[in-house]
């Protein structure tokens, strides 16, 4: 038997790890296996892992020293205009890698994230049935729909290319190229070390990707929903039009509504006031701002049930 002030916490095996002179446990053989040999005031325990399980994102981010994140599982609600250039429409390569690569930190954290995404930068469905005479508004939603699947299969090869696993999960069948959303299927993928990105907010027509947030993040049971925008925060006045405007460092729901603050639609207000799920408003555009939202430094504005943090 191995001498207790020897033990290690991580050996390459051969065919073999032995536990006493009469005893072996089978193992897989060179640098597929490990063990850990933890000790009890009796005998030695010996744990042995396959190639495969250390390469299960779930065995991996286990391992991960999480101690330092204040939020588990987050919903990050990304805008359709976050993939684009500034003031421009379509996406850009360039941010998407750059949302990518925040991403990939706040995951390496320990953080479980589901994504909701917009369509504005190729349409929005309010907007356009405006517009146009022709189409329904109904069916300009739809359209809006399509365009946050659009956005979520670019922003999953954005996402996969810095070496995470994802799954694009939407609320209307595109089997060909996204899973139809199951809320246990999606909280499996959570738990297993993928990202989620969800599209097609909530399937119906009349509903913002907002409250499609919202809602996932009281399905999903998110510790919180991270609104990312391009200003600090939550304002009492638009400061891209009014240099003085206050930036607010925390609010409660009922304040948001008294004051019309435009933090989300008033249905997603009213869903995380009603279960109590706060909202972080923070500023996307600044690099690492996403893994300090998870890890719960002071970044943005905090919305909650009351205005203490």
């Amino acid at each position: 038997m191995a001498p207790k002030s020897s033990l290690s916490n991580a050996l390459p095996l051969d065919n073999l790890c032995r536990i006493d002179q009469s005893k072996t446990l089978p193992v897989p053989s060179g640098p597929a296996g490990f063990f850990r040999i933890m000790t009890t005031r009796k005998l030695p325990i010996i744990r042995c892992f396959s190639a495969r399980t250390l390469r299960n994102p779930l065995f991996q981010r286990r391992r991960m020293t999480s101690s330092n994140i204040k939020y588990k599982r987050v919903i990050l609600k990304l805008s359709g205009e976050s993939l684009a250039d500034a003031g421009g429409r379509g996406i850009s390569g360039k941010e998407s890698a750059d949302i990518a690569a925040q991403i990939k930190q706040a995951h390496e954290s320990g953080c479980q994230i589901a994504i909701v995404i917009g369509g504005g930068n190729i349409l929005r469905g309010g907007q356009f049935s405006e517009d146009n005479m022709v189409v329904q508004e109904a069916t300009a939603h739809y359209m809006g729909m399509m365009a946050t699947v659009i956005n979520a299969l670019s922003l999953q090869d954005a996402v996969e290319a810095t070496g995470l696993q994802t799954r694009v999960m939407s609320a209307i069948p595109v089997e060909k190229v996204a899973e139809t959303f199951i809320r246990r299927r999606a909280i499996r993928h959570l738990e297993k070390g993928r990202v989620v990105i969800l599209a097609a907010g909530i399937g119906n027509p009349f509903v913002t990707t907002d409250t499609a947030a919202a809602q996932r993040a009281l399905e999903l049971e998110a510790d919180v929903v991270l609104k990312a925008t391009r200003v600090d925060g939550v304002y009492d006045s638009d400061p891209e039009k009014n240099p003085d405007a206050v930036l607010f460092e925390s609010l409660s729901f009922a304040k948001v509504v008294e004051q019309k603050l435009r933090v989300m639609d008033a249905t997603a207000i009213a869903l995380c006031e009603e279960h109590e799920k706060p909202i972080l408003v923070f500023n996307f555009k600044k690099d690492g701002n996403i893994v300090r939202a998870v890890s719960g430094e002071t970044v943005g504005t905090w919305i909650g049930p009351t205005e203490t943090r």
